[in-house]
Formats: structure tokens, sequence, C-alpha cells
């Protein structure tokens, strides 16, 4: 599947492998627009909207080994061959995916909040009951869509990030088929030991990174290193955009 990207450059050739930005979960490309507005004097960027999210092609299969093959698909089709890649918690999962089926393709990873491991949790129900209650209530407006979604999120900055996603009375995320597929993106099937750099950002206020998948992130790879941001959550690179980019350019300079 060729998915629907933004390029930063218009010239793909570089010193450095091109960097590919992979956006998480009821997300789309522009979610890591901090990060590629830092970056984009680094190195050419690709930013990717994955399968049923933003204006890529829709499908009714949300696995990892599925997706990281569509970004694989799409990097062909641009004659892009080694690249080092940034993923966002779901994005961050497809990147780790790619290892398994392109190790050599793949120059250096950050992966931002998440952990190479099945949660065993639901943590998006919420999500997925205000974002039914807005396509049941045939609102159109912005305005309309966050009232009703303030009844089933406490969250100010998580409605916003999700009406991102809302355009005329349309949710840009596929909804029945992340709702059907909802335990392989919460899922995960441990890869082959990848022997190259990887870094893991966590957020110190977030459960994704936590202490206890130490052993199980470390036996999928070997070389990661990890950096905590403390006073942030999930959403650590819109929380604290400079301390991410921070970290990020410390260990692309590695």
């Amino acid at each position: 599947m060729i998915l629907n990207v933004r390029l930063q450059s218009e010239q793909l050739r570089s010193v450095h492998p091109p960097l590919v930005l992979i956006h998480g979960l009821f997300g789309s490309l522009d979610n890591l627009g901090g990060l590629a507005r830092g970056l984009k004097d680094d190195r050419p960027l690709v930013q990717i909207d994955v399968r049923n999210h933003g204006l890529s092609p829709r499908a009714d299969q949300m696995n990892y080994a599925a997706m990281a093959q569509d970004v694989l698909d799409t990097l062909d089709h641009l004659g892009i061959d080694r690249v080092s890649v940034i993923g966002h918690s779901m994005g961050g999962k497809i990147a780790m995916a790619l290892t398994a089926l392109a190790p050599t393709r793949l120059a250096q990873l950050v992966l931002i909040d998440i952990a190479p491991v099945d949660y065993h949790t639901r943590r998006h129900d919420a999500i997925f009951a205000a974002v039914n209650a807005v396509t049941a209530a045939q609102v159109t407006r912005r305005q309309d869509a966050s009232e009703i979604m303030q009844q089933h999120i406490p969250e100010p900055g998580i409605v916003q990030f999700l009406l991102k996603s809302f355009h005329e009375g349309s949710w840009r995320f596929n909804v029945p088929v992340l709702w059907q597929e909802y335990s392989h993106i919460a899922g995960w099937q441990p890869v082959p030991a990848w022997s190259g750099d990887a870094l893991f950002i966590r957020g110190g206020d977030s459960p994704y990174l936590e202490d206890r998948y130490r052993d199980a992130l470390l036996a999928q790879f070997p070389k990661a290193r990890a950096h905590v941001i403390a006073g942030a959550g999930h959403w650590v690179h819109a929380e604290k955009p400079d301390a991410v980019l921070r970290s990020i350019r410390r260990f692309f300079a590695l």
C-alpha cells in the first residue's frame, strides 16, 4: 500500500539518510509537525499518514507487519533506500516492526513513549465513545463536536488533538476498523534482536514505557538507550517539544 506523505525537502539526497516520521493512533502526519519543523534543516523528511488515518488508503487490517510493509512500499515508491525513523506510540511500534522486515534499511530509530510489548489493556475506549457520539449526532462544526466529546473526555488537549482529524462532519481515521483491530494495535509480536542504535524517549508521567518493560525492550533492541523527560505524559513531543528535539539531536549526532 502506498501511503499519503509530505516531503519536507524536494531533494532527497543528503549526507544523512532521510528521516521518516510516523504518528500514533487517531493521528495524522501533522501530529509530529513540531518535530518536523525543528528537524527540517538537518536532513530530508518524510511525514507519513499510516493506513486508516489521514489521507492514506483504508484497509481491514491494522497489524504491525502490514503497517510496516506499507512504509517500505511507500519508500520504494519514492525511491528511498535507507532511512532513520521517528515514531510516536503506534508509530513507534511500526518503526520497531520495520526492523524485522528490513533491518539493513534502517540507520537509527527514535521511539517516543512506547515499548515493544503487548499492553493487555484498553486505554482508548473513552475516545471511541466520544468519536462515535459525534458521528451519531451528525454534527459538522468542530465546536459542536468538541462539546459532545467533552462529555466523554475530560482532557481538553486530547479533544483538540482528535478534532484535527474531524473535517466537515467526518473523521479522517477509520473508526470501525480501529475498533475491530484494537487488540492488534495494543498488542505486539516480539521481533528478532536488532543491532542498530535506538533511542527510547519516555514521558516521565506516562505508563507506556515503565521500568518493568526493560527486559523485553533490551531483548529486542540490545543497543537501546533511554531518555526520560520529566513533567510530561504520553504526548511528550507536544508537551515538551524543545526537550524532545534536544534529545533527538544529541542521539543523531552520535
